[in-house]
């Protein structure tokens, strides 16, 4: 059974999603500069939308990633969560991971769309993927049971693959067949075809991932939310897609964390509801409490205690305490910067769940100046429009 949403529920996902691509952008120009101070002086009270420079860099810690970005640009988490993005338009709402992984060896791997920094997840999962496919290989020729030649074993090899890597189960023998014809008339070579490309189908893992957890495992999740928000099978789904980039157990389990925090806000719950079940969820309750603790925002504050960098354990207490404190869009993206280290993967939950609250234009949501200036933001909010047509993923 699927659920149309209504006009009240597309409006506010439309905003909450917009949230992540402005967030991630507006933090670009000083993503991975650690020193608060250095931030501080570099880009004072207004430091979103900074032209990406090596120079920030000098006399602050941190690491200069994004050379050849401009203004308006996004980081990779979110050329990631466009990937994720066009495998649901693709599959009307759904995730198949099959197709996800597809498109993301396609977008980031040799020859793909992807033009700048590759974090450790996406290399070891590119890696992985290849891997999986050869030992898959592999064990297709080595069951196949008809004489062929090293040379028919590898253009029949060469034949299938274009089909294993986007078809799978009953859409594969008639069209590898065809295939084969081109080539070799003999059925019984394209029956060995067929076996081949059966089997590499058969032995294709969906836990792609990287022993990893680092903020690509939540980064890529809002879109995803989006589709199944208020559905049984969200944990489910999040488990499965985080496995395709993270396989890793906490970073899983984060994961359903920040799931769960984003059901609640993109079904149009209160932020204090939404962060006490997403805390329910979490591997470490104790330091999200934390977090949560105090009278006033201080981001700054929170990244010495929790910590910058990239790894869960470290961004989602800080994620949780400029979501209980920040009044406004503007308010949460800024923080967040002057926070340091990772804000563009932080901006990945905290953009979507501060303009599901807030929504555009208004007082405290997306500043319409800031939503025209994301990098190619007509198409990004077509897909996002496009996204949340389809009913509930149930």
């Amino acid at each position: 059974m699927h659920q149309n949403r209504s006009p009240e529920d597309k409006a506010r996902l439309i905003n909450a999603l917009a949230g992540g691509w402005v967030a991630d952008a507006a933090s670009l120009g000083l993503h991975w500069l650690y020193n608060s101070p250095r931030i501080l002086e570099v880009g004072g009270q207004s430091p979103e939308f900074l032209p990406p420079k090596a120079d920030y860099f000098k006399g602050g810690l941190g690491y200069f990633a994004h050379e050849g970005k401009k203004i308006g640009d996004v980081s990779h988490y979110g050329a990631a969560t466009g990937v994720i993005t066009d495998s649901l338009l693709a599959n009307e709402g759904k995730l198949d991971v099959r197709d996800y992984q597809r498109r993301f060896r396609n977008f980031f791997g040799p020859g793909g769309g992807w033009c700048g920094y590759l974090d450790n997840p996406t290399r070891v999962t590119l890696n992985n993927l290849n891997v999986i496919e050869q030992n898959a290989i592999d064990e297709a020729l080595k069951t196949t049971t008809a004489h062929l030649t090293d040379q028919q074993k590898r253009v029949l090899v060469q034949k299938v693959l274009p089909y294993t890597r986007r078809l799978s189960g009953d859409q594969l023998a008639a069209p590898v067949r065809t295939a084969i014809d081109l080539t070799y008339h003999e059925t019984d070579v394209q029956e060995a075809g067929v076996h081949i490309t059966e089997t590499i189908d058969q032995h294709l893992r969906p836990e792609s991932g990287a022993d990893d957890m680092q903020l690509p495992a939540v980064s890529k999740l809002p879109p995803l939310v989006a589709c199944y928000c208020g559905s049984d099978r969200l944990m489910e789904v999040t488990e499965a897609a985080v496995r395709v980039t993270n396989h890793n157990d906490d970073a899983v389990a984060w994961a359903k964390c920040a799931a769960r925090l984003l059901d609640h806000l993109f079904r149009g719950d209160s932020m204090q509801a939404a962060l006490a079940a997403a805390e329910a969820e979490a591997p470490d309750q104790a330091s999200l409490s934390r977090a949560q603790s105090g009278a006033s925002l201080d981001a700054v504050k929170a990244g010495d205690t929790f910590g910058r960098t990239c790894y869960l354990h470290e961004a989602m207490p800080v994620i949780f305490h400029i979501l209980t404190h920040a009044s406004s869009y503007t308010e949460a993206v800024r923080a967040n910067i002057q926070c340091g280290g990772d804000s563009c993967g932080r901006a990945w939950i905290i953009g979507p769940a501060m303009a599901a609250m807030h929504g555009v234009g208004s007082e405290h949501g997306i500043p319409l100046s800031w939503l025209v200036r994301v990098s190619e933001s007509p198409a990004i909010l077509s897909d996002i429009e496009a996204l949340v047509q389809y009913p509930q993923g149930l």
